[in-house]
């Protein structure tokens, strides 16, 4: 698997507070991006058709050549969660997917924007790069969302979805002054194959909206925010109270 592949990975597990214990996860997060091919190199061969790709977690995806899966653990409040990844280099153009399975309590208490929203400020953040677009997309009826994040290192799409318990991200590397026509062919390709019911987060008190803030990871801060703004009705419901004590008109 290559750095960036490795350092995906690692990111997205990072951000939702995971403590990444495998030797993997840790060496992608301190490796440098590749280089990509510049314009007019004459490094460039002619890309190798995608094929499907189909794997025992229950999808099948358009890929170049057949990557073998790195799959790993990875310990977590209330259980594990299993990481997978494929990856492939084309003539520098990096074509990644990868999965986490979380424990169904930890998707049910949290919605499906959290998971994305983790992801997208750790990828940011250690490319040094700029998001150029980002869309709420759906698959299959269940949520996701697409990104374009443009570095130094090239431009970086990334497509995830929540199904059920698992999040799934497609994720493409390549310097955008070079036609990678296979990008969009591979991101739109992901198909599930038996997917699970889609899990509707329990809805959250004021008492305990921030109750997830502990076990969340970078989007705890942001997920205990409605907290403080679920107490402002709180103050206006004692109106009435006095409204309810006037005395009858004689």
């Amino acid at each position: 698997m290559s750095p960036l592949s490795r350092l995906f990975v690692a990111l997205v597990t990072l951000s939702l507070g995971l403590a990444c214990a495998t030797s993997g996860s840790s060496t992608g997060a301190s490796s440098s991006v590749e280089e990509v091919p510049s314009e007019g190199s004459s490094d460039v061969k002619p890309p190798t058709p995608l094929q499907k790709l189909t794997a025992p977690e229950g999808f099948s995806v358009l890929f170049p050549g057949t990557p073998e899966a790195q799959r790993s653990k990875v310990p977590v409040p209330g259980g594990e969660v299993l990481t997978a990844a494929w990856s492939a280099d084309e003539n520098g153009v990096l074509f990644s997917i990868s999965t986490l399975d979380y424990p169904e309590s930890v998707v049910a208490s949290r919605p499906a924007s959290d998971f994305f929203a983790g992801g997208k400020a750790q990828l940011v953040s250690k490319l040094s790069g700029t998001i150029k677009s980002e869309e709420n997309i759906t698959l299959q009826g269940y949520p996701g969302q697409a990104l374009t994040i443009s570095s130094d290192s090239g431009e970086v799409r990334t497509r995830s979805y929540l199904v059920g318990p698992r999040l799934y991200t497609l994720l493409t590397r390549y310097n955008p002054s070079i036609a990678a026509p296979q990008v969009d062919e591979f991101l739109g390709s992901l198909e599930l194959i038996n997917p699970p019911p889609a899990i509707t987060p329990a809805p959250r008190s004021s008492s305990d909206a921030g109750t997830p803030a502990s076990d969340a990871g970078t989007p705890a801060s942001d997920a205990g925010t409605p907290a403080s703004d679920a107490g402002t009705p709180a103050s206006d419901a004692g109106t009435p109270g006095t409204d309810g004590g006037t005395q009858p008109r004689k």
